[in-house]
């Protein structure tokens, strides 16, 4: 008796080319063998017989890859599926930057061949978990990917917090928040809010005040094995606190936000091997020509 081998796909319905290309996908994977999930919200705009609507968070168990067709926020939502079933997971970019995907929508039909044969190889990237409290209640739990960032709710107003690392206060910051990232988060708001880049192999943590108006506001990099505790000072008010740009809470005067290593990383697919050097240069289009455009 053969192998059962599944696949899930997750991908953006709304753009019409994303549709098209996941029909292509679930028809080559289904002509191959494999049992073919989809989303149950997406089913339906996606319109593919011989493929298995599913819901929950359950919808990758059991599966051998999920797919994510779409730009980084298509990514992160395919983990949320795959990361408590060790699902690998493979990001083709139909987006604009994509510094999550490992394939190009160019390389889709060879990507597709690869998982086929599996000839792939699986890397493991570290995450975040998240804790939120006020006193002995515990107001959220979550996990991010990315980043985990405590920030203010609203322009006019600035966030006061105490942030301790490894049980020790480092420094109170008046400022717009505070991003707490992964290295694979390291190109993402960390970096916007002027956090370095670090190679997703570099196993560490990141913490990168906003706008901070302090003296010392320097982004740091700490052990893995670190520990970040934020404070929000009794006599503050809108905080947010923020998982991936996708699971946001409130957090009341006082909320005490830890965040550590993730116990679970997101296994991410790599169908061939390439520095990370390269990819930073094509995502952010670097000048390696020369800033006049010389050789």
């Amino acid at each position: 008796m053969a192998e059962r081998r599944d696949a899930l796909l997750v991908t953006h319905t709304g753009r019409k080319d994303s549709t098209e290309h996941a029909r292509t996908v679930a028809a080559d994977l289904l002509a191959a063998g494999f049992g073919v999930r989809v989303v149950e919200e997406e089913a339906e705009d996606l319109d593919l017989p011989g493929v298995t609507p599913v819901c929950g968070p359950e919808a990758a168990a059991g599966t051998e890859i999920v797919f994510a067709l779409g730009g980084d926020g298509t990514f992160l939502r395919a983990a949320e599926l795959a990361r408590p079933y060790g699902a690998p997971l493979l990001g083709i970019n139909l987006g604009r930057v994509g510094f999550l995907a490992e394939a190009e929508i160019h390389d889709l039909d060879q990507a597709v061949r690869n998982v086929v044969a599996r000839e792939y190889t699986v890397d493991e990237r570290l995450t975040l978990d998240v804790t939120a409290e006020l006193g002995e209640i515990e107001l959220a739990r979550s996990w991010a990917l990315n980043e985990v960032s405590v920030e203010k709710n609203a322009r006019e107003r600035m966030l006061e917090l105490l942030v301790d690392v490894d049980g020790r206060p480092l420094s109170r910051y008046g400022c717009d928040g505070v991003v707490c990232a992964t290295p694979t988060g390291s190109t993402a708001y960390a970096f916007s809010a002027g956090g370095p880049v670090v190679w997703p192999e570099v196993e560490a943590l990141l913490l990168v005040p906003i706008s901070a108006h302090a003296l010392f506001s320097r982004p740091l990099v700490t052990a893995p094995t670190s520990t970040f505790v934020i404070t929000v000072e009794p006599y503050t008010t809108g905080a947010l606190l923020c998982c991936d740009g996708r699971r946001t809470f409130d957090l009341p005067p006082g909320a005490r936000v830890t965040v550590r290593r993730g116990e679970l990383p997101v296994r991410v697919v790599r169908l061939r091997p390439r520095p990370f050097t390269d990819r930073l240069v094509a995502k952010f289009e670097l000048p390696v020509v020369g800033w006049r455009g010389q050789a």
